[in-house]
């Protein structure tokens, strides 16, 4: 795992204690497009489960995982997709 992958982990589990959480490096599939800044680190997928989203808009749970990530998205990575989602119940 690389510095950008393990500092989203990081920032990530340290505000939302998720129940799963998978930081997917997708840069690969993106050599030589636009955004790719030769790093290995420019593209990434999070799936992220946690009790923090329960009750809250899918647009709403983007928004928190974005915040918590700051500087991260726009600047040092280039696309980042999330699917964040509460617990299941039952």
């Amino acid at each position: 795992m690389g510095q950008i992958a393990e500092e989203i982990e990081r920032r990530l589990t340290g505000l939302f204690a998720p129940t799963r959480l998978a930081v997917i490096n997708d840069s690969a599939k993106h050599s030589g497009h636009t955004g790719d800044d030769g790093t290995g680190e420019s593209h990434f997928t999070v799936e992220i489960e946690s009790a923090a989203f329960a009750g809250v808009s899918r647009l709403e749970r983007q928004r928190m995982v974005n915040r918590a990530l700051g500087d991260l998205p726009g600047q040092r990575v280039h696309a980042l997709a999330i699917k964040a989602r509460a617990p299941d119940k039952g």
